[in-house]
């Protein structure tokens, strides 16, 4: 089995790419939703969150994530200790996901922060989308509704493009110049050789 990773900076374009993959067969992990449903379902994850942050970060069973924003935000200690809760408890969640596709030929791990988080250390080769920068903050602020300034933010708090690219085995540009289609089977086919 190989294990692909899939990266790229926000509104790079990784979740269209991923759903490429998943169209032509291939399981995709997608880290962000699951590390979304283990913050929610994990009682080792709302615990260690408690500790840190206090009973009111939880709503009954529902996390504040307004709340757990604002102690993150612009704090990169406790954003890496924030990190450090959850990264192991989706490390744990991917590999039993990778076992229950055991039975296909290739599965996906779609993360933006692949490198920087440790994971592209689970997968046997990357696939980075890259898109440039306006178009990036084009489609994020549209997706987001957020200022440029907050999409800058953003971008700045990621490993740069070019930085992934040198780390990636390919790169699938997604620019609007060329098929995002016939890129995805162009990569397929370089992992099927």
């Amino acid at each position: 089995m190989t294990i692909l990773g899939i990266t790229g900076g926000i509104g790079s374009g990784k979740s269209t790419v991923s759903q490429i993959f998943s169209m032509c067969g291939i399981p995709v992990y997608i880290a962000d939703t699951e590390s979304k449903r283990l913050v929610a379902t994990s009682p080792v994850i709302r615990e260690k969150l408690i500790k840190l942050f206090g009973e009111e970060l939880f709503a009954g069973e529902v996390l504040n994530k307004p709340l757990l924003a604002s102690h993150i935000f612009n704090d990169k200690e406790k954003l890496e200790t924030v990190n450090a809760i959850i990264h192991p408890e989706v490390e744990k969640d991917f590999k039993e996901w990778v076992i229950a596709h055991k039975e296909y030929n290739i599965v996906a791990h779609e993360a933006a922060i692949l490198f920087e988080s440790g994971f592209n250390r689970f997968v046997d080769k990357v696939v980075m989308v890259y898109t440039p920068l306006e178009m990036k903050i084009e489609r994020t602020q549209k997706r987001d509704n957020a200022t440029r300034d907050k999409v800058m933010e953003r971008i700045q708090n990621q490993m740069p493009d070019e930085k992934k690219a040198e780390l990636s085995d390919f790169v699938i540009v997604n620019d609007g110049t060329k098929s995002l289609i016939e890129q995805v089977l162009n990569t397929l086919q370089q992992l099927s050789t």
